[in-house]
């Protein structure tokens, strides 16, 4: 068999963070061990019975077993409209400022394509979501991460962006609720940040995959929510995590018409549109009851109490997330992320995922997700007990 030799750009471009981490696990899984996967973002509990009845009911539709409509079926554009109206007090264009397209994960790529160009800079926060630093090499652009810390609640002060960046920035991605860091945006930092891409002219991309949870009373924003918004960018959408429908593979975007053009002539001409069916049971979650919604935000709010307090009566000091179902844990004195959560793996046989996977500001942090039960999240906490790790290298501390 002859072996042909990919491109110069693909082989230029690292691997998928979260793939090699599974198949580090699936190596230990493989050995018989009981892992407690804890550095996975996929949701553990199932797809509403509603929506897979939807689902079923919309396949049997002659409408939905040929090709769907470019750009997505228009009631599922006009539920989109209808849900942001209701919920968020935004008024959107269906025919013009929404579009369809099979998950987040195909915007995210897709976009710095549709905005960049060669040499372009697309800025984000660091830590951030890995296909961020990665999906702008595919347009041959670049990435500035700004920093961000606990101490700025890990919002990116746009003050701190070099001017050389700033002079080629033409994109700009965030995410809040966030992953890793599990902060959350406030109305301040959205009213900057349009201020801040006014002023520069740069479009935005607010990744709104965590919409749903927010923790102690806390309701995600929208970033359309905020006066000019929708004039300066879009939000991107998904139903993966709000409604468990990861695998069914269905995202949108909203908000400004001319990126929200761009987007739809290259999803176009690059990819297929999403199964009739699977549109009609998108409409269904967004327009029927949230009951369930609030279940699963009250489920993760009572995991993220579980964990964190376990974690704290062994000893590590961790903060508890503000959103999304993702904490975002200071490793120990003594370790990187990477070491630490090998050590946890090696010993503990519970993974996490490290947090230099997530940018250069993530390497003093793990990234552990609420997608176990609760037995299983106190188990965790015992089993880093048991191994004697955080004594351990307390002792080391204090000799030292």
């Amino acid at each position: 068999m002859t072996d042909f030799i990919s491109s110069n750009l693909l082989r230029g471009m690292p691997g998928n963070f979260f793939t090699k981490i599974d198949r580090k696990i699936d190596a230990y899984t493989a050995k018989g061990i009981d892992l407690i996967r804890l550095q996975t973002g996929s949701p553990d509990q199932p797809t509403p019975e509603t929506l897979v009845r939807a689902l079923n009911h919309a396949a049997k539709q002659m409408e939905n077993q040929g090709y769907p409509p470019c750009g997505g079926k228009s009631n599922l554009r006009q539920a989109i409209a209808e849900f942001y109206h209701r919920t968020y007090g935004v008024t959107l264009d269906p025919e013009t400022e929404v579009t369809i397209f099979a998950g987040a994960t195909v915007a995210i790529a897709a976009l710095p394509q549709v905005l960049l160009n060669p040499g372009d800079v697309m800025l984000t926060a660091d830590p951030g979501y890995p296909m961020y630093f990665i999906c702008p090499l595919l347009a041959r652009a670049s990435v500035y991460g700004i920093p961000v810390d606990a101490a700025d609640a890990f919002l990116p002060d746009y003050a701190t962006i070099p001017a050389n960046v700033l002079n080629k920035a033409r994109m700009l991605m965030l995410n809040y609720p966030n992953n890793p860091t599990g902060a959350v945006a406030t109305k301040k930092f959205f009213a900057d940040t349009v201020a801040f891409a006014k002023k520069h002219a740069i479009p935005v991309v607010h990744d709104f995959a965590y919409a749903a949870f927010g923790f102690d009373g806390r309701i995600p924003l929208s970033f359309l929510q905020t006066p000019g918004a929708k004039q300066q960018g879009i939000e991107i959408g998904t139903f993966s995590k709000t409604y468990n429908m990861a695998g069914w593979r269905l995202g949108f975007a909203a908000g400004n018409a001319s990126i929200i053009q761009a987007f739809s002539k290259y999803h176009d001409l690059a990819h297929s549109d999403v199964f009739g069916a699977v549109q009609d049971a998108g409409v269904q979650a967004l327009l029927g009851s949230q009951e369930y919604v609030r279940h699963l935000q009250t489920l993760y709010q009572r995991r993220r109490h579980v964990l964190v307090s376990s974690l704290r009566a062994i000893g590590w000091d961790v903060a508890a997330p503000k959103g999304s179902f993702f904490g975002w844990f200071r490793v120990p004195d003594g370790f990187t992320s990477e070491s630490f959560a090998q050590v946890l793996l090696d010993e503990a046989h519970v993974a996490m995922a490290p947090g230099s996977g997530f940018g250069p500001h993530g390497s003093g942090y793990v990234r552990c997700s609420l997608l176990e039960p609760e037995a299983r999240l106190r188990e965790a906490a015992a089993r880093i007990e048991a191994t004697g790790i955080l004594k351990r290298f307390d002792s080391i501390k204090n000799k030292a």
